[in-house]
């Protein structure tokens, strides 16, 4: 956390960001992409396919509750 502080009060991470966003976001577009393809968001997917209220964007099923 103290890295993270400490490039922020220097103004590295803003210049990272700034030069990141210049070339098209290859970092963010690749950790996304990896973040995609863990298996926690399958289980995901499979979790929420069982909860159809939460797609109905209800947080409890009314229909039982």
């Amino acid at each position: 956390m103290k890295e993270v502080l400490q490039d922020i009060q220097s103004g590295k991470f803003v210049r990272d960001f700034m030069l990141e966003n210049s070339v098209g976001q290859p970092t963010i577009k690749a950790s996304r992409r990896a973040n995609d393809e863990h298996q926690i968001e399958e289980t995901g997917a499979k979790l929420r396919g069982m909860m159809p209220w939460i797609s109905a964007g209800k947080m409890v099923d009314k229909e039982r509750n």
